[in-house]
């Protein structure tokens, strides 16, 4: 089932997720409809908060999309491709080890914030310990997107967007248009859950 979409200003987005255990009411539906809303929605990762439930689960699938692969710069040439295993997962309880090597900036958008991109800096790896589906424990370093997209779903768990780390200036210019989404003025290709009403 397509689930609706928790846009910017919505209390959930900024909460401190919760921990879960493996009887959580309807789990295994519950991330079937993520996967869902996810795809449908053109994204790579999705957080259980951007769906109205606050606790520490997040799905991510960073396989290349055919779009991605044709990709080029503006001067017309092709952007070398990011190297990198593509993982899909499911993350459950995740905690952040550590995170180390050299920071990187790469454009990143969110589906809670339609039609606002900014480049993001954040170190190359990230350890993390986590439960899949089955509740089975893991520790990983991940690295390149993959690193990327976890550290920004991981985030969303500790009620952070990625505006938030947008550089100053960046900040300032986009502050109208955050607040657009939050009073509902805004449309995107899937179904959104505006704060206020409309």
């Amino acid at each position: 089932m397509i689930l609706p979409i928790y846009a910017y200003g919505q209390p959930v987005l900024k909460r401190v997720a919760d921990d879960i255990t493996p009887d959580y009411p309807e789990l295994k539906k519950l991330i079937e409809d993520m996967w869902e809303t996810m795809y449908l929605a053109d994204g790579v990762g999705i957080a259980a908060p951007q769906v109205g439930h606050g606790i520490r689960l997040f799905v991510i699938d960073t396989h290349p999309k055919e779009d991605d692969e044709k990709e080029e710069k503006e001067d017309g040439e092709e952007k070398e491709p990011l190297k990198y295993d593509p993982i899909k997962k499911v993350f459950i309880n995740a905690q952040k080890i550590e995170e180390t090597g050299k920071e990187w900036a790469f454009e990143e958008g969110c589906l809670s914030i339609p039609d606002i991109r900014g480049d993001v800096d954040r170190p190359a790896f990230i350890r993390l310990r986590y439960l899949d589906e089955h509740f089975v424990e893991h520790e990983e370093v991940f690295d390149s997107l993959n690193a990327r997209v976890i550290q920004h779903e991981y985030d969303h768990l500790e009620g952070v967007l990625f505006t938030e780390k947008l550089k100053p200036l960046k900040r300032q210019l986009i502050k109208r248009k955050l607040e657009k989404i939050r009073n509902g003025e805004c449309k995107a290709d899937y179904k959104l859950k505006f704060a206020v009403k409309r």
